[in-house]
Parts: structure tokens; C-alpha cells; sequence
């Protein structure tokens, strides 16, 4: 599960997945749960793709907004079913969330420490992900959200080292740059190695000292 993550700069952005980000405000710092942050989706136009500001944690159109605080993540294996996200999965809403890192809590000391995992060619990484949109969000103005997928994480040796022991052991959904189209697309969800795990030697992790609540520049 992914409860905070780093979006990273606007230009590795953008020559990383090929989207103008030039309407967003920088975000370099880390994004927890009910924060904004930007995604990337399908414009109306076939073919096109844009970059919006959306809440992290996906608020349905009947749901109030402190709803994000319980909907950052969604299960592959419910998602469908979940009131909070089977309009979006129906509709084939899918979005990707550009991040520069996502941090996880490991507990291998005896107690909670953060770590922060990234790309282990210092690139930005690609969740997958689905969105909404309420027209009656905030001050009375549109808002999009989304939520992260994730998948069990047994046998990954990275990413089965985080959460409390007992816990089932979860990861976000990391797209290979082959399939940002056809998960935009929604291709990618018939496909047989929809959901697979991220190999744990193309990421790399390292514990931060602040926990989390106060805000650290770990954009690379």
C-alpha cells in the first residue's frame, strides 16, 4: 500500500511520458493521502493525453471529500466490485500517476521507519491508476481524483519487506513504459501479465530520517 509519494519535477515529466505538464504547479515534495498531485489521461479526443491536478484518493460524485483519506490505494482484486471504485473501473477511467518515489513503512528494527523506493535507473516511475471526476468538489469547483492499484507483493524481495509483520504484503501496480498506451487504453486489463509485480532489481530503497507529516525535498 501506498499511503505518500513524491511526484517529481514537471521536466523529467514530461520527457518521460511525452505530456505537457506546463498548466500545473511544480510539486516536488512528498503527497500524502487527500493532497494534489497530477495524473495523466485520455483528453475526449482519441489519441490525446493531458496532465490534470486531481486528489489523491478518489472521491465519487455522491462521497464528501474526507472520503480520500480511505480511497489513495485500490485492490485489483476488489476494484471492480468496491462502490467507491467500480464507476471508474466500468468506465475504464484509467490514469497514470507520474511519481519520482513512493515511500513504505518497514518495520525490520523492531518499529516503523519509512523508506523511500525509486527507479533503479533514476527515472520516473508510471503507477497505474483509476480517476473520477465530481463537479461539485471544493469551493464548488470540478475536481478529479484517483486512486493507486496494487497487487500482493509475496516473493518480491523488495517490496515484501515493508508493512507490519502479518500484514499481507502489497505493492503498487508500476507500469513498464510499454504500457502506459494500453493501460490508458484499457487494453492492458485483458492482457495476461496485467498485474504483474515490478522487479525488485529495477527499484531501489533507502530509510529517511523524517517520519512522515513533515514535508522533505526528495525529488532527485
Amino acid at each position: 500500500m501506498c499511503s505518500n509519494y513524491t511526484p517529481g519535477r514537471k521536466e523529467r515529466n514530461e520527457e518521460h511520458f511525452g505530456v505537457r505538464f506546463e498548466e500545473l504547479d511544480e510539486r516536488p515534495n512528498r503527497i500524502f493521502a487527500g493532497g494534489m498531485a497530477p495524473i495523466i489521461k485520455p483528453k475526449q479526443s482519441i489519441g490525446e493525453l493531458q496532465a490534470v491536478e486531481a486528489c489523491f484518493g478518489i472521491v465519487p460524485h455522491w462521497a464528501q471529500m474526507k472520503l480520500a483519506k480511505q480511497t489513495y490505494n485500490a485492490r485489483t482484486e476488489t476494484v471492480a466490485e468496491k462502490p467507491s471504485f467500480r464507476n471508474a473501473w466500468k468506465k475504464k477511467q484509467f490514469c497514470i500517476i507520474p511519481a519520482e518515489s513512493f515511500c513504505e513503512p518497514c518495520y525490520e528494527t523492531g518499529k516503523s521507519v519509512w523508506w523511500e523506493i525509486s527507479h533503479a535507473k533514476d527515472r520516473p516511475i508510471g503507477i497505474a491508476g483509476i480517476w473520477e471526476w465530481k463537479a461539485d468538489g471544493p469551493d464548488g469547483k470540478p475536481l478529479h481524483s484517483f486512486s493507486m492499484l496494487t497487487i500482493n507483493a509475496d516473493g518480491n524481495s523488495l517490496m515484501e519487506r515493508f508493512h507490519k509483520p502479518g500484514d499481507e504484503k502489497r505493492m503498487i501496480v508500476i507500469l513498464h513504459p510499454n504500457q502506459y498506451a494500453t493501460w490508458l487504453s484499457g487494453e492492458l486489463v485483458s492482457a495476461p501479465d496485467q498485474f504483474e509485480q515490478y522487479p525488485a532489481d529495477q527499484l531501489v530503497a533507502h530509510p529517511l530520517i523524517q517520519p512522515p507529516g513533515k514535508q522533505l525535498d526528495i525529488a532527485a
